[in-house]
């Protein structure tokens, strides 16, 4: 593996971008290649970032290349395939999504990389799945952008409800990138104290709670509905998980990870807390759920074992 922080993105669109976009702006990647089925747009991306670069913090390559640059490369992170149109669900994309991942995968292996692949493309538990299977990569090594953004819209709303700083909100989206998510508010924090007894001791009214989870599920609709497209909030959070993986943090980051047992569950990608280094998902940390919030998790990992076993399986096998 390359020693350079040599990152490869699949994928020149929005998501794609607003990741390169954050990465030239905050340093930490010293070799950055552009990956598109339209070549000439990686050429013009290149072209527009290596413009920033006398301004950037850290010294950094940038080249438009193709699949043969995946071999050295530390990590690969794919944001290609095709966007969600507004009314439609992200389980909507997972057959079309899943032809055009496959391919991508199978073009990326044959290059001999044995780097971390990071997920975004949606439905991205099922696309990390897709991966996972297609690259015979141990499951480890293949992340899913998972609920990192529905955490950080978590993290947002529940900062503006009480007035505090958002990097002192600990908070955590479960479940599926989408609809059937769940927030375990036993396990939320503020500070070091419990959002629940913040809730009881400020008296404000616990309905409030569903009010936020609503907020961050219904956020990508309205996004969509307003601008067609959601791009720098998952840009940043992609910048985030390679960060963790280049520098080996041990970061605690809400990823779609293989379920091998974990919450009762597996067979599937989904979302969940665990600890990410340099070698992928080192361990995936198992809350204590209520018998409220295990329902609503099987029921999240259920919908994602149906598209697996109707959708997913007869496209990759």
């Amino acid at each position: 593996m390359n020693s350079k922080r040599k990152v490869v993105l699949v994928g020149a669109g929005f998501v794609g971008m607003s990741m390169a976009y954050s990465l030239l702006n905050q340093g930490g990647v010293e070799e950055l290649v552009l990956i598109d089925v339209n070549k000439d747009k990686t050429i013009g991306e290149e072209m527009d970032l290596s413009d920033g670069l006398p301004y950037s913090p850290h010294k950094m390559s940038i080249k438009a290349g193709d699949y043969a640059d995946c071999k050295d490369a530390n990590i690969v992170v794919i944001t290609a395939g095709l966007a969600q149109k507004p009314g439609q669900s992200r389980l909507e994309l997972a057959v079309a999504n899943a032809k055009i991942m496959k391919s991508i995968t199978e073009s990326v292996m044959e290059s001999g990389f044995k780097g971390i692949f990071i997920i975004a493309s949606n439905p991205v538990d099922l696309m990390s799945y897709v991966v996972a299977e297609v690259s015979g990569m141990p499951k480890s090594r293949v992340i899913g952008s998972g609920t990192v953004l529905d955490t950080a819209r978590l993290r947002y709303l529940i900062a503006e409800y009480l007035e505090v700083s958002s990097k002192n909100v600990h908070a955590y989206i479960l479940g599926e990138h989408g609809d059937s998510s769940l927030v375990p508010w036993e396990h939320c924090y503020v500070g070091c104290k419990k959002m629940i007894d913040i809730m009881k001791d400020n008296n404000h009214p616990m309905e409030d709670l569903k009010k936020i989870h609503d907020g961050v599920w219904q956020a990508a609709y309205k996004i969509i509905e307003k601008k067609k497209a959601t791009y720098y909030g998952i840009g940043m959070a992609l910048n985030r998980l390679v960060k963790a993986v280049l520098n080996d943090e041990n970061a605690i980051l809400t990823v779609s990870t293989y379920q091998n047992g974990e919450y009762g569950q597996e067979g599937m990608y989904i979302g969940v807390p665990a600890i990410i280094n340099k070698n992928g998902v080192k361990e995936i940390l198992e809350l204590k759920l209520n018998e409220e919030d295990q329902a609503k998790f099987n029921h999240s990992c259920e919908i994602m074992k149906q598209n697996i076993e109707n959708e997913i399986k007869p496209i990759i096998e």
